[in-house]
C-alpha cells in the first residue's frame, strides 16, 4: 500500500464526508429541518465519523488510529440508527433511507478494512 500522505486521500474519509454532505443535504429542507434534535443529532453523528477519521491519522502509531477508526464506524452505526427514526415518523421516504443507509453500509465497509489493515501492520 502506498504511503498516505494526508488523511484527504483515505478512501473511508472520502465516503464518510459524502455521506456527511448527503445528511446535511436531507436535514436541510422538510420536516426534518425543524425537528432540530433529531436534526442536530443525525448531522453531528455523521461529522464525527469523517472527523474521527481525520483525528486518528494525526496519531503516531497505527494503534491509535484502529482505535479513532472503531469510533468513526460508531458513529456511521449511530447516524443509521438515526435514519430509521427519522424514517419511523416521516420525515424522509423509504427511497431516502435506503440510499443514505447504503451510502452508511459502504462507508462502514472502509472503515472496517482500513482499520483491519492498521491492526494487521502494527508499525507506522
Amino acid at each position: 500500500m502506498a504511503a498516505i500522505r494526508k488523511f484527504e486521500e483515505i478512501k473511508a474519509w472520502q465516503k464518510a464526508r459524502e455521506l456527511a454532505h448527503e445528511i446535511y443535504k436531507t436535514c436541510g429542507s422538510g420536516a426534518i429541518s425543524q425537528d432540530y434534535g433529531l436534526r442536530n443529532q443525525i448531522c453531528r453523528a455523521a461529522v464525527s465519523s469523517m472527523s474521527n477519521i481525520a483525528e486518528g491519522f494525526g496519531h503516531s502509531s497505527n494503534k491509535d488510529f484502529a482505535h479513532f477508526l472503531d469510533m468513526a464506524r460508531g458513529s456511521t452505526m449511530e447516524t443509521q440508527s438515526l435514519l430509521y427514526v427519522a424514517l419511523d415518523i416521516g420525515y424522509i421516504n423509504q427511497a431516502a433511507f435506503d440510499s443514505l443507509y447504503k451510502l452508511a453500509e459502504e462507508t462502514s465497509s472502509l472503515i472496517i478494512g482500513f482499520s483491519s489493515y492498521l491492526r494487521a501492520n502494527q508499525t507506522r
